[in-house]
């Protein structure tokens, strides 16, 4: 995003400053000035999106754990089984973060993402990523006949979920340079499977 908002979605630009400005110095700091300022609009412009700095956070969580749901979605819809459909969401998972660091480092550094693995118990709090994870997991589970107790179950969608948000994370961190391309060994099957 350039640094000056010169014409299109002043919603989405303000939100996008929102990011940059948390992450650069941390969400204490933000305000709807800022983000004016940051996007070279009026001071008042952001309060036609946002009543205040909390709304303006709010949507910053719900645009990014939108377009993060339209990629895990997509993932999901294009596998041929539950197994693949699994496969195909943590490659998305960390292509997602790969392409958008700054939302990674607002979403778990930032966020309070909730995440209940009790398998048996749906919660209307957990974060829409993992309940479409947990989802198609314990479908993989019951389209396989695979039989484990309730804390197997758990430690397994655990260990999935480890794999590509730990992957989601180092590909994030600036310091680390592999000598390969990240984008195309997700497309393969070196990294996750």
């Amino acid at each position: 995003m350039s640094d000056t908002y010169h014409h299109g979605n002043l919603r989405q630009a303000l939100i996008e400053a929102g990011i940059k400005i948390i992450n650069d110095i941390g969400e204490d700091a933000l305000s709807l000035r800022k983000v004016a300022a940051a996007c070279g609009v009026s001071h008042a412009a952001p309060y036609a999106h946002f009543k205040d700095k909390t709304e303006l956070i709010d949507a910053i969580k719900a645009s990014v754990t939108e377009q993060f749901m339209k990629e895990l979605e997509a993932a999901v819809s294009a596998a041929p089984d539950p197994e693949k459909a699994i496969i195909n969401m943590g490659k998305s998972y960390v292509s997602f973060f790969l392409k958008n660091p700054d939302y990674y480092k607002f979403l778990f550094g930032r966020q309070n993402i909730v995440a209940h693995l009790k398998i048996d118990e749906s919660r209307d709090d957990d974060y829409p990523p993992f309940i479409l994870l947990k989802k198609t997991y314990l479908k993989y589970l019951k389209e396989s006949g695979i039989k484990m107790n309730k804390k197997k179950q758990e430690t397994g969608l655990l260990k999935i979920w480890a794999s590509a948000h730990g992957l989601a994370a180092i590909a994030c961190m600036s310091g680390v340079v592999p000598s390969f391309d990240w984008e195309k060994m997700l497309k393969g099957d070196e990294l996750l499977k």
